[in-house]
């Protein structure tokens, strides 16, 4: 079954998470895991659940349908990285494209998204396998038939060869080569540097994007909203959009936030100092959107006030 529609950012219906408390578990788990896994900075697990909590509290107010994954042991490949579930999946209207994980340390976390996929009724389409490696992280639909995918440390060329054998021919791959910016311990994904916002704006990191990718976004006619350079360290590039000109973005980014808002954008802050920043997540890396509405059939005004 090949894919033929899909957008990042349709008014979200229908929202996978994995809550902080059944990805962490508790304080002895977080000391036990956060520099074998890169954290910047010890979490606080406390602090944590009620960042986590308020964060949900926002996404509710949309009136977004939640689906939890549960919570597992910390056997090998499932951990705190877990919490970010967009990196272990890609959706499609067809169904949901399992991935394989850069970061040996997360190998687990595909299978356990697709086994409660099929739980809840979610068709899986397809897997990536072998040698191919592929997180959810390094792909954007850039419209309905346009996938971005970047060709990093993450996401390697035969992970992009089986996406595109997946996704069928119906759907326009268009890769960016990614910069080796820290090496290949450091977290950077596709959206690291671009984060949809509309269909004709995205909000953007252009320093770290290839010439090729951005020129590629200017010609499609998509107006790019720059994250100035001393909040790209604060997750300013990482936004979720929630509908067409609305987002969810981490405090402590004003610039990027008042440059949002001079584009049209409304847009809702929370607090992401344990869960966002000591992770290096921000919230579209905490979600993975299972189903958007048709914008076609019209934009729901959102509930919550920014």
């Amino acid at each position: 079954m090949n894919a033929t529609w899909q957008s990042d950012v349709a008014p979200v219906k229908r929202i996978l998470l994995k809550h902080v408390r059944d990805a962490w578990i508790d304080q002895d788990h977080v000391d036990a895991e956060w520099r074998r896994l890169n954290y910047v900075a010890r979490p606080d697990f406390e602090k944590a659940l009620d960042e986590y909590d308020a964060f949900v509290e926002l996404l509710r107010s949309f009136g977004i349908e939640f689906v939890f994954l549960p919570a597992t042991a910390h056997d090998e490949g499932v951990g705190l990285d877990s919490v970010y579930v967009r990196d272990a999946s890609i959706v499609t209207d067809a169904g949901v494209v399992l991935c394989s994980m850069g970061k040996k340390a997360r190998g687990g976390e595909p299978a356990l998204q697709g086994r409660h996929c099929r739980d809840i009724g979610v068709h899986v389409i397809g897997a990536i396998t072998g040698a191919g490696l592929l997180e959810g992280g390094d792909v954007a639909w850039l419209d309905g038939n346009t996938l971005a995918v970047a060709r990093g440390y993450r996401t390697n060329d035969d992970g992009i060869m089986q996406l595109k054998h997946v996704l069928g021919p119906h759907v326009d791959v268009q890769v960016m080569h990614a910069p080796h910016y820290r090496g290949p311990g450091d977290v950077f994904h596709l959206m690291s540097v671009i984060s949809p916002i509309a269909d004709d704006l995205a909000l953007v990191y252009s320093p770290l994007m290839s010439v090729s990718f951005r020129q590629m976004l200017l010609h499609r006619r998509i107006e790019l909203v720059e994250v100035p350079e001393e909040e790209f360290e604060s997750f300013g590039c990482n936004a979720l959009a929630v509908a067409p000109r609305v987002c969810v973005l981490a405090k402590g980014n004003s610039k990027t936030v008042e440059r949002l808002r001079s584009a049209g954008v409304t847009v809702f802050e929370f607090d992401g100092d344990e869960i966002c920043r000591k992770g290096c997540g921000g919230p579209t890396c905490l979600t993975r959107p299972l189903e958007r509405k048709s914008t076609a059939l019209g934009t729901p005004l959102p509930r919550a006030k920014p």
